[in-house]
């Protein structure tokens, strides 16, 4: 079983819109392909867990986050990156606590982790979470990944330091690539 990196997607892999809900806002943050592009080629299996209240909000259908996707895939392939998989959660949560469980699937539950690692026979306790919320830290500490990474992007400019949930924090996902692949066993296929 290997270790995997479970990325947030806002924030994270593309620019923050608030409740994103248009292909045609869909924008890499800078340097996300290429860093997306490495870990494919190190061989790390690269998997996003995304809230997706939008749904739940009724200002998305799950046809109009396919094409979000869609679209995110089409602009990653450009830069040679791939997803391997994708798991979101459709609820619109009812308390505003980003620390408080509402639901196994709704990140800072594990839920979309742990199905992930089931589904796809990966070793949590060899994998990373990487996000720009303290809801995706804590999803990562629940769901007993190795390592949490804060990414200083999206609403992660916006965390105040320290927090007990978070492992490392860094400016961007470009640099998560030596932890991420140190903590899943590949700290010498960096290429």
């Amino acid at each position: 079983m290997s270790g995997a990196a479970f990325l947030d997607r806002d924030g994270t892999i593309i620019e923050l819109v608030h409740h994103l809900a248009e292909p045609d806002k869909v924008a890499l943050i800078p340097g996300a392909g290429e860093a997306i592009a490495q870990l494919n080629r190190a061989g790390v299996p690269v998997i996003i867990v995304t809230n997706q209240s939008v749904i739940g909000r009724g200002k998305l259908t799950e046809a109009g986050l396919a094409e979000i996707h869609a679209e995110m895939a089409r602009q990653l392939a450009a830069h040679d990156a791939r997803i391997d998989e994708i798991y979101h959660c459709p609820l619109a949560p009812t308390v505003k606590d980003p620390r408080v469980i509402e639901h196994p699937d709704r990140k800072p539950g594990p839920g979309m982790l742990t199905r992930a690692a089931e589904e796809h026979r990966l070793d949590l306790t060899r994998s990373v979470m990487v996000g720009d919320t303290i809801s995706d830290m804590l999803a990562g500490r629940n769901a007993g990944v190795a390592a949490t990474i804060l990414v200083e992007t999206g609403y992660g400019t916006k965390v105040t330091m320290p927090d007990e949930s978070i492992d490392y924090a860094v400016p961007s996902l470009s640099e998560t690539l030596p932890i991420i692949l140190a903590q899943t066993g590949r700290s010498g296929d960096i290429p």
